[in-house]
Order: structure tokens, then sequence, then C-alpha cells
């Protein structure tokens, strides 16, 4: 999102005020519109990050097992999978302002006439609304920070899908 979409916005407000001749009071301050935007945008930071840091991690790694990989969701506009050794980490956006974060690992069985073993944990991001409009993202009703919540799943997720 650019940071001048909003002033962007009130322009066209303005000549569309001027066209009609209509003055609409209730416009400009949308919060459905706001929360969906900034669901989009977060997960596309956190996407940014993690690719930065798999990248890293890729090339540090002497060899190429257990290298990780990083998808786009299809029919998603901004949700990401990391993928290594059979286990999954989604973000995905569920609602305007709510981001889940799933690990899931299909655990094969190797005993015939038993299905594959399925273990998912879900952890719930949420945005709450600071001062003049202000998006803060949550977990546990405590504020987040980028960095700190790309490490933390970063590290869990290696160690996690280590063989």
């Amino acid at each position: 999102m650019d940071k001048l979409d909003w002033i962007k916005e009130l322009v066209q407000e303005e000549q569309k005020m001027e066209e009609s001749g209509i003055v609409d009071v209730s416009s400009g301050f949308d919060p459905d519109k706001i929360l969906r935007e900034e669901t989009i945008e977060f997960l596309k930071d956190l996407k940014q990050i993690f690719i930065e840091s798999a990248s890293a991690f890729n090339q540090l790694k002497t060899t190429t097992i257990g290298h990780i990989k990083i998808y786009a969701i299809s029919k998603t506009v901004a949700d990401f999978m990391l993928f290594r050794n059979g286990y999954k980490l989604v973000f995905s956006a569920k609602a305007p302002g709510q981001i889940a974060i799933t690990f899931n690992h299909s655990a094969a069985s190797f005993l015939p006439g038993e299905s594959a073993h399925q273990n998912v944990h879900q952890d719930l991001l949420t945005a709450q609304w600071g001062a003049f409009g202000q998006v803060n993202w949550v977990f546990n009703s405590k504020e987040i920070q980028l960095d700190y919540l790309v490490r933390y799943y970063m590290s869990r997720f290696i160690k996690e899908s280590a063989k």
C-alpha cells in the first residue's frame, strides 16, 4: 500500500463532491476497509521478512537437504506458507483484522491400513485500534514487533521441522 493512498482517496472524494454538488459526511474513515488493507499489508510485510530469513538460512546451510521453501497460497491475496521436511507453517487472513498462524505436520503412517496422522496447532494475531485510526497487531493482548515475531516462528519452525 502506497503511503499516499489516503491522500489520493481524499482528492477523489472531493472531486466527486465538486462534480455532484452532494456532500457525503460519512466518507473518509472506513474501518472495515482499513482493516482489510492493513491485514493484507501486514501479511505482505511478514512474507518479505520470512523470505529474507529463509534465504539467509538456506545460504548458510552447507547442504540442500532441509532447505526452507516459501509458497504463496492460491486464490488468496497475501497468504503464504513455509515448507520444510513435510512440515508447514501457514500464515493466512481469517477475516479483516485476524491472521491465523498454523503449524501443520503430516506424519505418514508406516503401518498398512492406518491413515496419516495430522498434528495441527494454530495461533491467532488480531488487530486493535490505536489512537487516530492506527492499527496495532497483538497476540494474547500483547503488541507485536515484526522482527521478534519472525525470529520466534522461524526458530520454532526450523526446530520442529528438523528430521
